[in-house]
């Protein structure tokens, strides 16, 4: 089902994930979201734009960071992304330098975590067959 429904209101899918990153980080961010990960980035509004950060879209995903002063990495909450392709994703983070664990415990998926430049925990999921 795509849609949660009720009588009052709708929840149709999600528009983004925000994940917090250092001061000044953006261009860490902007090698591994738009380099390695390949999505584009996205011109912030001015207002939102003057709090640093940066916005990422490709794949019917949209990612946000924002700039939090007191930063720590999120180590379990985390984003779970579909991926096409999930063996040619890890060969990629492998020849950036990013840390691949495989984790088979998830029914009816190959997945494996990685860490965003300063932290963040990400799921990364292929459905078998």
């Amino acid at each position: 089902m795509d849609r949660m429904t009720t009588s009052v209101f709708a929840l149709s899918r999600l528009h983004h994930v925000q994940l917090a990153i250092t001061p000044g980080g953006e261009g860490e961010f902007r090698a591994f979201w738009g380099e390695i990960l390949g999505m584009d980035e996205l011109e912030k509004p001015p207002v939102l734009a003057a709090r640093g950060g940066c916005w990422f879209r490709g794949g019917g995903l949209e990612v946000h960071l924002g700039v939090e002063q007191d930063f720590v990495a999120a180590r379990k909450a985390h984003p779970g992304i579909l991926v096409e392709g999930l063996r040619e994703l890890a060969e990629a983070f492998a020849t950036a330098g990013v840390e691949v664990i495989w984790d088979a415990e998830f029914p009816g998926h190959d997945r494996f975590y990685a860490a965003d430049p300063f932290g963040n925990r990400l799921e990364f999921l292929e459905p078998r067959g």
